[in-house]
């Protein structure tokens, strides 16, 4: 697969994903372009996995990096402002429970809940189908519940 076809076909992915990330149509924009002038540079190590996988990790990579070279502080609210418990103990909580679960189930509810990916970008990076996706991470969300359950 050559690189226009690549543009052609994951252009709207790549830049849904970035405009999410980003809340900035026009700064996606510029990062979306950078992720394909990467993708072209790292063409000839591309092992032929799936397409649509490779250039989102690429682009997570390019907003991670714009993200460092900014250095810009947003303000956050006071958690007691949102309603949100302290994290340490919670996080070590589901980080265990996680732990526990199968690499399947583990893996996508990192992809959508913790990495932030959105079901079709599970999807196009997996090459299942969305409604596919969705009835696993129902199943994995449902396992660890019922880990949760079994803690408490």
């Amino acid at each position: 697969m050559i690189i226009e076809e690549l543009y052609r076909e994951h252009w709207p992915l790549v830049c849904g994903f970035l405009v999410r990330r980003t809340r900035d149509p026009h700064l996606a924009e510029d990062l979306a372009q950078e992720t394909f002038v990467k993708a072209t540079r790292a063409l000839l190590g591309w092992r032929g996995e799936n397409p649509a996988a490779w250039l989102l990790t690429i682009a997570r990579n390019v907003l991670i990096d714009h993200v460092r070279r900014s250095r810009r502080e947003l303000e956050l609210p006071h958690p007691d402002e949102l309603g949100v418990p302290a994290l340490h103990e919670d996080a070590l909580v589901v980080r265990d429970l996680l732990d526990r679960l199968p690499e399947r189930h583990r893996k996508l509810l990192t992809l959508v809940y913790l990495e932030g990916f959105s079901l079709v970008e599970v999807a196009a990076m997996t090459g299942a189908k969305h409604a596919t996706i969705k009835t696993a991470v129902w199943r994995a969300r449902t396992a660890f519940a019922d880990l949760y359950g079994e803690k408490a």
